[in-house]
């Protein structure tokens, strides 16, 4: 982690658009190149982002997603500010647009069976996205999902249990409108089902409610 002095991340920031805030200050910053500054505090005296800090939990995690072949953001610096008392990752963002986006696009029926494919690719290759819903899920350009906004995702050596894989499921529907769109039709879970083993559609029916 590299320590950024006050000058040089006023100059760093200069000419950005607030993309977040709140009343603490910016949270995520978009720069005249294109790239984002993402900027995290400290919550509370004894956390552990004193010695595991968001931002390089976000650039240790956009490592081990590129080495499972996952998108995702793809990382510059990391940065202590400690003039503003914050840390920040630099990153090129993944182009593309969420699946919230392109909820009322056509052929959405082989959007959620993608995505059902996709988190089960997700769920076999050890990987466990907390922060999992369609706003963190991004069609690339290149037509391949990935993921964004990576700071809360934990990766395993195995696949994931089938505990934890119910457990995000329900992360994945606790929106009222990801959770309509997603269940419109039996893809997502179908084809969910159809790439792994471990749960099967009764579990998953009772997990999800549906």
């Amino acid at each position: 982690m590299q320590t950024l002095d006050h000058a040089f991340y006023l100059s760093l920031r200069e000419g950005a658009d607030v993309l977040e805030a709140d009343g603490k200050g910016d949270k995520v910053l978009l720069l005249t190149d294109g790239s984002i500054l993402k900027l995290f505090r400290r919550k509370r005296l004894l956390t552990s982002a004193l010695w595991a800090p968001y931002a390089k939990r976000f650039a240790d995690n956009c490592r081990m997603l590129c080495e499972r072949g996952i998108e995702c953001p793809q990382i510059r610096q990391i940065y202590r500010i400690p003039s503003i008392e914050r840390d920040a990752v630099h990153y090129d963002p993944l182009p593309g647009q969420t699946l919230r986006q392109l909820l009322n696009v056509d052929g959405n029926g082989e959007l959620r069976a993608r995505l059902g494919e996709f988190i089960a690719q997700l769920h076999q290759k050890g990987i466990y996205f907390r922060s999992a819903h369609l706003g963190n899920v991004v069609l690339t350009p290149e037509n391949k999902l990935g993921l964004i906004d990576i700071a809360d995702l934990r990766t395993y050596r195995k696949p994931l249990r089938k505990s934890l894989r119910l457990r995000n499921f329900k992360h994945i529907l606790r929106y009222r409108q990801d959770r309509q769109w997603l269940l419109e039709d039996n893809q997502f879970l179908e084809y969910y089902l159809n790439q792994q083993s471990v749960c099967n559609e009764r579990e998953l029916s009772l997990a999800l409610g549906a």
